[in-house]
């Protein structure tokens, strides 16, 4: 800030004129807005208290210094006309006696104060004029600036938009709220075949396409009731030849300043290439390229859709079709020839069902699908069947080949409610599969019940390895006697599993799963390991009586060449003598054994192990064939001894099921080998079947499979 002068002069009071200056300064603040600080403001004032004191003693006086501080007071922006006031009186009424004291009294000085308060009042006034017209026209350039700007922005945006109107690339167009045309670039009438005059004279709604009216002008008439500012769609319009064009739309609303609508803009440009591009595409993934049927996808959207929106009682049906031996179709005629045969068989089934207009898909490979909606329920679908079926198996005549060609169906029925288009199409997969085990070229229904088994069944397969890992399976013996001392000579071994959830499974469950799944020969081992070591801790425990352990042995253990070294092992790891262990085969897997399976029984004849013919009597024995083999033994089928029951309500035997045991004890017999008698009963089996000579018996009248320690315990009554 800068130094404050110093008037010549010993009138001159500094004290004063600073206690002046304070004084001025809390006034002006007290009474308006200071943009200055307190301390900045008593500065300002301080120097014009000394410019004025320097006033009324200058020679020769002049009111100017008056004028030049009320200009100053404007230019510091101390317009507040209160602050002119209090310092016009201040400057009368104190300003002598406080800075000038020494001169206060001289008439003279007098005069002079009052012209410098007409000069501060008159330079303040002038200051506040001038800076008034001056923000006047400040703003009124302003003003001329800003029209003169919103005039010159608006030709330009209206050469704009007349450049993009006319030089756009897409269709522009504007219509009124009434919708009639009021203007259209060039593209937008080539697009549709029109003049730009001819289309002048069109409502919007005339162009609508007639399956789009509604929805175009509800559309419409949202956008000029304002509801939306704009909209964007897909839609179909008319060319002047008729032709269709797809376009993608996009239409703007323009309001008044009051925000009433105005007018709308359009923009329109020509998609029908991508459109039909789309569409293409759409159906080629919606359907298989080969047979141009459905697929797989757009089966499962329909089906979905159904089930998703359907009434819960409404059925459904679903026909899963798959050809009969077309593996083999394709491996001796050719690829090609088998898709030629694949587009026939298509064709056929579209047109057998659709009079009936249900939906024909192809699932992959030879397998095809119909969905039978809304029909008369599970008669409906077999009917669809049938028709499939019929038209599959006509002759199909491809290139110079005539085929013969049958398929099998399954086919699952259910109401919407409940269901899953998983589920049917796994219950019609299943179904599927019981049709062709059942024979092939025929329809099979889903039956709950059944399948239910077939489930079981597969949770057992899938539980088996892990059952044998677990050690749940469990060996129980049955007694072989003597049929002429009734003594026990010997225990077959029989495996049951002991199932965590189900309990005590015999092997009539597993068994056959076990052969299919190949885990039969583990299994098998198993059984072979555990029955030894039965014997060996029998023999142990009572050495005058040498019990054999029969176990079953299933034809693919007889075939395994590791057999023999199976059994050796076996019979070595526990110390059991070989002849007291007895290997039995049916005889359906003895009779035909050749090769390898034939030296390996002689190999385990040769270790001294005893081998017995299960269930003889059913197959087709070759006596030559059976004089060859190592058997010890064979035990005759139950229903030959079934017959000699004797319990009937006459308590009747039939003879002939007495002569055929009787045939067959006499030719084991003329062979040299044991005989046992399966599945006796009762008390007049025993004694026929000792009549005829038998030797052994096994069944529920000697004692049924029982826990290793039952059959502990009987020898031990037996000894004492």
């Amino acid at each position: 800030m800068a130094a404050v002068p110093d008037p010549v002069g010993d009138a001159f009071s500094r004290a004063g004129a600073q206690g002046y200056a304070a004084e001025w300064a809390r006034a002006v603040r007290r009474l308006g807005f200071v943009p200055l600080s307190a301390a900045e403001t008593e500065w300002l004032l301080l120097a014009h208290t000394v410019r004025l004191a320097q006033a009324l003693l200058a020679e020769p006086f002049s009111a100017r210094a008056g004028e030049e501080v009320g200009r100053a007071l404007v230019e510091a922006h101390l317009t507040e006309p209160r602050v002119l006031d209090w310092s016009v009186r201040s400057l009368g009424d104190g300003f002598l006696a406080r800075v000038l004291p020494a001169v206060a009294e001289q008439g003279a000085v007098a005069e002079r104060v009052a012209a410098l308060q007409g000069g501060l009042a008159e330079g303040f006034a002038r200051a506040l004029r001038d800076r008034t017209f001056s923000q006047q026209e400040r703003i009124a350039r302003s003003a001329w600036q800003a029209r003169d700007a919103v005039e010159q922005a608006l030709r330009d945006s209206e050469a704009r938009f007349r450049a993009v109107f006319t030089g756009a690339a897409i269709g522009i167009g504007i219509a009124g709220v009434d919708g009639q045309i009021i203007d259209v670039n060039q593209p937008f009438a080539d697009m549709l075949g029109y003049s730009i005059e001819e289309l002048r004279e069109f409502n919007v709604a005339a162009l609508f396409h007639p399956d789009d009216a509604a929805g175009m002008w509800e559309l419409y008439q949202e956008l000029i009731e304002g509801k939306h500012d704009s909209a964007r769609v897909e839609k179909r319009y008319y060319r002047k030849d008729g032709s269709v064009v797809w376009t993608d739309l996009a239409v703007s609303l323009i309001r008044h300043d009051d925000g009433r609508p105005r007018f709308t803009v359009a923009m329109i440009e020509d998609i029908t290439e991508r459109y039909e591009l789309q569409q293409r595409l759409r159906f080629q993934a919606l359907h298989d390229p080969l047979t141009g049927l459905p697929n797989r996808t757009l089966f499962f959207d329909t089906l979905g859709q159904i089930l998703d929106t359907a009434d819960p009682w409404r059925r459904v049906a679903v026909c899963f079709l798959d050809l009969d031996g077309f593996k083999a179709i394709n491996d001796s005629l050719g690829h090609d020839l088998g898709d030629r045969l694949l587009i026939v068989i298509a064709r056929r089934l579209a047109e057998c069902v659709a009079g009936r207009g249900h939906l024909v898909a192809r699932m992959g490979g030879d397998e095809f699908v119909i969905l039978v909606d809304d029909g008369d329920g599970l008669d409906d679908a077999v009917a669809v069947a049938d028709a499939a079926l019929a038209a599959v198996a006509a002759p199909v005549h491809v290139a110079d080949q005539q085929l013969a060609v049958s398929a099998s169906i399954g086919i699952v029925d259910s109401p919407v409610g409940g269901t899953s288009a998983l589920e049917l199409m796994k219950a019609a997969d299943t179904t599927l599969y019981w049709a062709k085990a059942e024979g092939r070229g025929r329809w099979a229904v889903y039956d709950p019940e059944r399948s239910a088994r077939d489930i079981a069944r597969s949770a057992l397969v899938a539980g088996l390895p892990a059952a044998l890992d677990r050690g749940e399976f469990v060996l129980h013996y049955q007694p072989i006697v003597s049929l002429l001392e009734g003594s026990m000579l010997a225990v077959e071994a029989l495996v049951r599993w002991q199932h965590p959830e189900l309990g005590l499974i015999g092997p009539d469950r597993f068994i056959g799963l076990a052969e299919e799944t190949g885990l039969i020969v583990r299994l098998g081992e198993w059984v072979l390991r555990q029955a030894c070591r039965d014997a060996e801790a029998w023999r142990r425990e009572f050495p005058g009586t040498r019990l054999v352990v029969s176990v079953n042995l299933a034809a693919r253990q007889a075939d395994d060449p590791a057999i023999v070294d199976t059994v050796a092992d076996a019979l070595a790891s526990c110390g059991l003598p070989a002849e007291l262990l007895q290997l039995e085969l049916t005889e359906s897997a003895v009779m035909g054994t050749a090769g390898e399976p034939l030296r390996s029984l002689h190999r385990l004849a040769a270790l001294g192990v005893r081998l017995a013919i299960d269930d003889f009597g059913t197959g087709y024995s070759n006596l030559a064939y059976l004089r060859r083999l190592p058997i010890h033994c064979v035990k005759l089928a139950g229903p030959f001894v079934e017959g000699i029951r004797g319990d009937g309500p006459e308590a009747a035997v039939d003879h002939r099921d007495e002569r055929i045991v009787d045939a067959l004890v006499r030719l084991a017999h003329a062979l040299e080998l044991w005989v046992t008698a399966e599945a006796v009963e009762t008390p007049v089996q025993v004694e026929r079947l000792r009549a005829l000579r038998c030797d052994t018996g096994q069944g529920r009248f000697f004692g049924p499979p029982v826990p290793a320690a039952e059959i502990t315990a009987r020898l031990r009554g037996s000894a004492a």
